[in-house]
């Protein structure tokens, strides 16, 4: 811990103020010393400088899109000290189809650093709710440092150590909350939505194993309730593209499910025709005007 923070009132640094950084602002804010930087901050907001707050910090969250992080991750380095934790939020890929874990690794492979997945609706925190996350760090010391952090708030932690099993869930869970979403807009019931609850988690724990997890960890936090949320919340920005691509409307569709499917399929990163659902909602998305037939035709069950 830096000399400049006692115990029980550390340094945190929250890097990006969109939507995740003001929750973490929220939960924040009164329990620790926070300093908050924005690469594009807005009228009235004054953001820190980099090179004055990250060498005090003894936490430094990354509030951003997993597409930003290699930038900041680099422009951050130089100014951190070797104590310093670094905390990723993102549950998504980059540009090279790789995820904040592996960013991290590559960039920051000497500093101590974690990953915050779970349930956590930025809406719900900040209107005083409760929140739920894994951390998963390799240290248990990390962990009592994070904990300690968000001690009193209403985001609830707990520890995990497969990083690469948490981080794949909670990357792969927008993409089935597509799936929710296309079901809920053409109302096929609720029993459709309870079997595409058992049909997709199936799924990504398969996933979640290829890709170097731990088998059981897409039914914690990471992976089953996050999944939950994204795929049945009405502030879900995924099950809401779902419901929009439904019917028919096709502009401005982005977001980090379809962002992955899009990195998937151009660096193969897994065998996609070895998942029905998952493949299923790669031709959806390249075919939307076949949505209604082939739901309701029944396509997504699986023989």
């Amino acid at each position: 811990m830096n000399a400049s923070a006692t115990p029980d009132r550390r340094n945190v640094l929250i890097l990006g103020y969109g939507e995740m950084g003001h929750a973490m602002e929220f939960l924040l804010t009164d329990r620790v010393r926070l300093s908050i930087w924005e690469k594009y901050p807005p009228p009235g907001f004054q953001s820190v400088e980099l090179a004055q707050a990250a060498p005090e910090a003894d936490v430094v969250i990354f509030c951003l899109p997993v597409v930003a992080h290699r930038e900041v991750v680099q422009a951050v380095l130089p100014h951190l000290q070797p104590d310093t934790i670094c905390v990723s939020i993102a549950k998504g890929l980059d540009e090279q189809g790789r995820t904040a874990p592996q960013i991290f690794d590559e960039i920051l492979s000497e500093q101590r650093r974690a990953f915050l997945y779970g349930p956590m609706i930025s809406e719900e925190i900040r209107d005083g709710r409760y929140a739920f996350a894994q951390i998963g760090c390799s240290d248990q010391s990390d962990y009592a440092v994070l904990q300690s952090v968000f001690a009193g708030s209403h985001l609830i932690l707990e520890h995990s150590d497969d990083i690469p099993g948490i981080s794949w869930a909670v990357i792969l869970k927008n993409v089935y909350a597509l799936l929710f979403g296309m079901a809920d807009e053409l109302k096929l019931g609720d029993n459709v939505r309870g079997y595409l609850a058992v049909a997709a988690l199936k799924e990504l724990d398969a996933i979640v194993m290829h890709m170097g997890g731990h088998a059981g960890t897409a039914y914690a936090l990471a992976g089953l309730g996050d999944l939950i949320t994204t795929a049945t919340s009405g502030d879900s920005h995924h099950h809401e593209l779902g419901r929009r691509l439904a019917r028919r409307e096709t502009d401005d569709i982005s977001g980090e499910g379809v962002h992955t499917l899009k990195m998937v399929e151009q660096f193969k990163l897994l065998p996609v025709q070895d998942y029905p659902l998952f493949r299923l909602v790669t031709e959806l998305l390249q075919a939307p005007a076949t949505i209604g037939e082939r739901l309701r035709a029944g396509a997504y069950i699986q023989s």
